[in-house]
């Protein structure tokens, strides 16, 4: 009888949680950074996400908790994104309908956008956070300061945890679980969601047989659309994952990630993994993975950078421009402190 009341107790304890829905319409690293934001959400909220349909998968791994609401926003295309009779309406009513029959307690945004302002505005929560831009403080309850303009991409969810009285972690501070001892395999994946963020992929060739020089056991993975090329280059073993269930499946047998600015990266640092990161068009100091341990290789000077991807010359210099050598000699490094002992060929 009396765990028949506790069950009841702690049921009617969750029905009272307020409802909170997070908007994170953009990438797969995007959503990994959420992660402590979430993660501490759930403690207090009946937590939903509305975000891209990856978020499934990333749910299963990272927080098993929260309820998505699977959404390709039309705006978040990197072409066209504006040309509204390729909108899905019928959806986007639809899905209005189903956030509005919520009836959130309270939603926010960690983005500067507006049409994430006016989105929470639409489905009718009843606090809105976020950081006003072009005057869309019109549509918040509470408008927030961002963070300095240096600050990482995390800070802005470190600011709207304060608004919802709860404290997250320094980054330097966040909780990352620690891999398996055992591991001997130097992931290297050469995607990233748009082409100005590749480093060329014969540099990648050449440092994956440098790495299997030195008895290295290394596993190339890549986007489809690299697929071929690989082939052609002679790598046999390839893999290219379709979804993040997959991306995880490599991402656990690795003992480090090496690869370009991209969702594979922070999802590896969020699974324990210690990333060198090669960047371009982006600043590390906005968007390290978040793993304690992770390096990177900061883009070459460029008098638009960061450019949001949108590269004004004929190829992205800041990226194409690093050498094998620059690499090579960082990656010596990073390895040799992470794996002193090279795992048999």
């Amino acid at each position: 009888m009396q765990e028949k009341w506790q069950r009841s107790c702690l049921v009617r304890v969750d029905v009272l949680k307020p409802k909170l829905l997070i908007v994170e319409l953009w990438g797969l690293g995007d959503l990994v950074i959420a992660t402590p934001l979430l993660r501490a959400a759930v403690e207090r909220f009946e937590v939903t996400l509305l975000a891209k349909p990856y978020a499934v998968d990333l749910q299963r791994r990272l927080w098993p908790e929260v309820r998505i609401v699977p959404f390709v926003a039309p705006w978040t295309a990197f072409k066209n994104k504006y040309q509204l009779w390729r909108w899905p309406l019928p959806h986007i009513i639809q899905l209005r309908r189903k956030l509005m029959d919520e009836r959130f307690d309270a939603g926010l945004s960690a983005r500067w956008d507006p049409r994430d302002h006016f989105l929470l505005n639409l489905v009718g929560a009843k606090k809105r956070i976020g950081f006003p831009r072009m005057r869309s403080e019109i549509f918040l309850t509470e408008a927030l300061a961002r963070p300095e303009r240096e600050a990482h991409r995390y800070e802005s969810w470190r600011v709207i945890a304060r608004a919802l009285d709860m404290e997250l972690p320094p980054r330097e501070q966040i909780f990352i679980p620690p891999i398996a001892q055992g591991r001997g395999t130097v992931l290297v994946h050469t995607g990233a969601g748009q082409s100005i963020r590749v480093w060329p992929l014969e540099h990648y060739r050449s440092l994956a047989a440098r790495l299997r020089s030195k008895k290295f056991r290394v596993q190339i993975a890549c986007d489809a659309d690299q697929r071929d090329w690989w082939l052609r280059a002679g790598e046999e073993n390839i893999a290219t994952p379709v979804t993040v269930s997959e991306l995880v499946e490599l991402t656990d047998r690795a003992a480090v990630f090496i690869g370009n600015d991209s969702g594979p990266g922070h999802l590896a640092a969020f699974c324990g993994v210690p990333t060198f990161t090669i960047f371009g068009p982006q600043l590390p100091e906005w968007f390290a993975p978040l793993h304690p341990q992770s390096e990177w290789a900061r883009g070459k000077a460029c008098p638009y950078l960061p450019c949001s991807d949108y590269c004004r010359f004929p190829e992205p210099i800041c990226i194409r421009k690093i050498t094998e050598e620059e690499i090579w000699e960082r990656v010596e490094k990073f390895l040799a402190d992470r794996m002193p002992q090279p795992a048999s060929a």
